[in-house]
């Protein structure tokens, strides 16, 4: 049997699809598992331990220049992989127009995505040939992507899975990135998908200057875009604190596996630490951290988002956003640093 996988970004979101992969392999130890993944995040599919080939895609090229030769060439070589193939099913869990056009370009004769209201847009259900409801019992999204093993006949896991990224540690062992001190340090993440995910700046600041005092060097690690913002942040924190260098994915994760904990909002980064049992501060403002929240041994939430009805959702966003004081943030730091033993779950405070 061959399946293929669709989830094409963006970090965090492929992070959360990790455990359906390992659950797939599970149900079917002999079926050929193909992913679908963007260009850019190929590092963290290729050589996952339940992954037996990948096929990556630049979606943004191909909006910016959709009758380009080179994009219609991308686009024909796509194709023609998906017939060599032949796969027997397509399972699109990210639930967008562009993941659902490419479970249709697969050719499999059964295509399964989620029903609404567990996935994200209404229209990207016209490329499926049958849907799956989401998870009613958990609310993360971890849970509702698993439920896509029923095409296959098998049982989701009753207990919610973390996402598990040590995989990855093997994968870079060797490359030339490296993280940006010797342990220990604290890792603060300033970006953010959205505009309405970033954390406040004097908020981060306060946090690395409790980390100073407790004996930890602090690096603000950035990505391409932020580097403003970051450099902002380590003239508010002052002595002690410093902007790590530029990284690639792999440094990224370097940096986050080797750090003492990880600081930063609802942002790929956060997610990605979780998986690799570093422990966790998320700090959510947007967006709902019941379902889109880090997994992982050792977690610790801060939300100043409200949901106002718990029903499923396709979206991550808060039905109330809000704000988190600074002092929750050193709070939460200080919670996370004095943890001996961690429930399996994140905790939170409001």
């Amino acid at each position: 049997m061959r399946v293929v996988l669709v989830r094409l970004s963006a970090l965090g979101d492929i992070v959360h699809t990790w455990p359906l992969a390992e659950a797939l392999r599970r149900a079917r130890a002999d079926a050929h598992l193909c992913w679908v993944v963007e260009e850019r995040f190929r590092l963290l599919v290729d050589g996952h331990p339940a992954v037996d080939s990948v096929l990556t895609v630049d979606t943004r090229q191909w909006r910016r220049s959709p009758w380009a030769g080179h994009s219609r060439a991308r686009v024909a070589m796509l194709r023609s992989r998906f017939r060599e193939l032949a796969p027997d099913l397509a399972l699109d869990p990210q639930g967008v127009v562009k993941s659902a056009l490419v479970c249709w370009w697969t050719g499999a004769p059964r295509r399964v995505g989620l029903a609404l209201p567990w996935r994200r847009e209404r229209v990207a259900g016209l490329a499926y040939t049958a849907t799956l409801p989401g998870s009613r019992h958990h609310r993360h999204v971890v849970a509702s992507n698993l439920e896509l093993v029923r095409a296959l006949g098998a049982t989701p896991p009753a207990d919610l899975p973390h996402p598990d990224g040590r995989w990855l540690l093997e994968r870079i062992t060797g490359r030339s990135s490296r993280a940006p001190g010797q342990p220990p340090y604290v890792a603060l993440l300033p970006g953010a998908g959205r505009a309405d995910k970033l954390l406040p700046v004097e908020g981060l600041a306060a946090v690395a200057r409790r980390a100073v005092a407790a004996g930890s060097a602090v690096f603000v690690v950035w990505c391409p875009g932020e580097q403003e913002r970051a450099s902002e942040l380590v003239a508010r924190a002052g002595e002690g604190t410093r902007l790590a260098p530029p990284t690639d994915l792999a440094g990224l994760v370097q940096a986050l596996a080797g750090a003492r904990a990880v600081v930063g909002g609802d942002t790929g980064p956060v997610h990605l630490a979780a998986s690799l049992g570093v422990p966790v501060l998320a700090i959510f403002t947007a967006t709902d951290w019941r379902r889109n929240g880090p997994l992982g041994p050792r977690v610790e939430v801060v939300s100043g988002a409200r949901d106002s009805d718990g029903r499923p959702r396709g979206s991550a966003r808060a039905a109330r956003p809000g704000r988190v004081t600074p002092e929750q943030m050193v709070a939460g730091l200080e919670r996370l640093l004095g943890q001996e033993r961690v429930g399996i779950g994140p905790r939170t405070r409001s």
